[in-house]
């Protein structure tokens, strides 16, 4: 019995480790969807490379988020619709990419995101406008 109780103690928690990663996923698709730019740099390792219109350039955390805040009050999004999501071959690191549908217009995002137990931490961001 006392077997039982421990594996499923343990299987829950592997469970919710994994709910935990894929749940940040979504919550960065929902940060991008509204243009949160607080809750999407809760997911920032401490230095993001971004890329936007082929200016590209690597920021502390901080300084990120004004780098993202100062786009999206250019480019007040709408929306984000993932289109495609996977994981390196190497190790299991997640790359996302989808559309921002924007005031002025669409853009192609690009995240590559390194795992960090089980978090995900957004080290890249792209932005190319459609």
């Amino acid at each position: 019995m006392r077997n039982l109780i421990f594996s499923c103690m343990f299987l829950l928690s592997a469970a919710l480790a994994s709910a935990q990663t894929g749940g940040s996923l979504e919550s960065i698709g929902s940060a991008l969807n509204s243009g949160d730019v607080t809750a999407l740099s809760k997911f920032f390792a401490d230095n993001v490379e971004i890329s936007i219109q082929d200016k590209e350039q690597t920021y502390p955390k901080a300084k990120a988020a004004e780098v993202i805040r100062s786009f999206f009050g250019s480019n007040h999004p709408k929306s984000f619709n993932q289109v495609h999501k996977g994981s390196s071959r190497a190790n299991s690191d997640q790359y996302c990419i989808g559309h921002l549908m924007a005031d002025n217009g669409t853009y192609r995002v690009y995240l590559y995101l390194k795992v960090a137990g089980s978090n995900l931490l957004i080290q890249e961001m792209r932005f190319d406008k459609e």
